[in-house]
């Protein structure tokens, strides 16, 4: 049978008088002590949500908390991330915790009293602003975490670098930003870490169970724009001109049939979708062009090479048939597969499993991305999932729906799962017992 947190713990203490490890009740004791600070934190971000590489607000919140800490901090990484040292009373290893700050273009449905009734432009558009994905409960998490850690420095060996990550949902066209920035703009110069740890609040789980999966665990992600181009005319003669609202319909409806027809996903799943299709002023004129957005989600380099060639293919063909031309784009920074660690993993289950009160469970593989992928691919890492739907809930708004909805109580279970990786780690070395 595992041995939990705290009997690790309490063996490494007493095999070690000298060592005033920290225990896994201190730091339950403390957790339940900023939870009510904790649930104010995520309710304010939740009420002022900001969009990728826009987290202006949110980024001075997390930076004066750091600083009030006393911690090293780094800000505008990345435009508006922020980093944090902090460095422990004794020897021992490295190792980084991360949390994405980034909201949705999305107007909020729900009737909380600190729902967002935020708006900003996006694309040309007017559009609302939520915390549709729990990037606020992640934020509000790791901060708590923080100064957990922060309060018991002499006690820890090792170092920690607290990541605040902007932009997770993807930089807006033309621009760069997210986790790949980060990295590229020297975060692991600040304090390189031998394991990584993140977390994700998820609708499928219920409050209280925790997540996890080792190896391939969520897709890689693409980013795509096609434009159609025909020939503007009269709506009542579209004779005369070459409809390209029509040949977007036939776009979209062949590229459905990558997947369900040429691919053979019986061993990993891949995904082509189309999220937004924009064109034409008014309905009886038809327009010269259209465009449509989506995404591809792929688990292996080969299989994205074949389908980024098929929707090449498919879009351009189609057009041509009509009669029409189709450009296709892709996103400059596309995530890869997010691979957790399998030995960093494992290790972790019994960790993961002495503080969630509903358990830990393993999950099958996951067509949503993560771009924590970029830094899983430079350390052993490890995201694990934490469940936020209150059990018995009957059809719960999934992620990025605007009526999702977060169980704050599912925040505490977050808090002690970041906490126990953390110490266990850094108590017990790459190694493990």
């Amino acid at each position: 049978m595992a041995k939990t947190l705290s009997t690790l713990l309490i063996a490494l203490a007493t095999a070690c008088p000298a060592v005033a490890a920290v225990t896994q009740a201190d730091l339950d004791e403390a957790a339940r002590a900023i939870e009510p600070r904790m649930i104010e934190w995520r309710r304010d971000f939740h009420q002022h949500p900001e969009l990728s590489n826009r987290e202006f607000r949110t980024s001075k919140v997390i930076a004066e908390h750091l600083e009030a800490l006393g911690l090293e901090v780094h800000t505008g990484i990345a435009h508006t991330g922020v980093a944090a040292v902090l460095r422990g009373g004794r020897p021992g290893p490295t190792i980084a915790l991360r949390a994405d700050i980034d909201a949705l273009p999305v107007t909020e449905r729900s009737d909380l009293p600190f729902k967002s009734t935020v708006t900003t432009e996006y694309r040309g558009q007017q559009v609302g602003v939520m915390h549709a994905c729990g990037h606020d409960a992640h934020t509000a998490i790791l901060m708590a975490a923080a100064e957990v850690l922060t309060a018991r420095r002499e006690d820890l060996p090792g170092t920690i670098l607290f990541v605040f990550q902007p932009a997770e949902e993807g930089a807006p066209e033309g621009e760069t930003g997210g986790a790949s920035l980060m990295l590229q703009e020297g975060l692991f110069d600040l304090a390189k870490p031998e394991a990584m740890f993140g977390l994700h609040v998820f609708y499928s789980l219920e409050t209280g169970q925790v997540g996890y999966r080792p190896g391939p665990f969520m897709a890689g992600s693409d980013f795509f724009r096609v434009v159609v181009h025909g020939q503007q005319t009269h709506g009542a003669s579209p004779w005369a001109g070459i409809d390209p609202v029509v040949v977007s319909a036939q776009i979209i409806e062949a590229l459905q049939t990558i997947v369900s027809r040429q691919l053979d996903i019986t061993e990993v799943p891949a995904v082509v979708t189309v999220g937004a299709i924009q064109g034409g002023t008014r309905y009886n004129i038809i327009p010269d062009s259209v465009e449509l957005l989506g995404t591809i989600r792929t688990f292996r380099p080969e299989i994205r090479e074949d389908v980024l060639e098929r929707v090449k293919r498919t879009v351009e063909n189609t057009a041509a048939a009509a009669g029409a031309r189709a450009e296709l784009f892709l996103g400059t920074t596309p995530n890869p597969a997010l691979i957790n660690s399998e030995e960093l993993t494992r290790r972790m289950v019994p960790v993961l499993e002495a503080v969630a009160p509903a358990g830990a469970v393993p999950i099958g593989l996951q067509t949503t991305a993560e771009d924590f992928a970029y830094y899983a691919r430079e350390v052993p890492s490890l995201l694990f999932w934490v469940g936020v739907t209150p059990p018995g809930t009957e059809g719960a708004a999934p992620n990025h729906s605007p009526l999702f909805f977060v169980d704050e109580a599912g925040l505490i279970t977050g808090l002690r799962a970041m906490l126990a990786v953390a110490v266990d780690y850094l108590e017990r070395g790459p190694q493990g017992p």
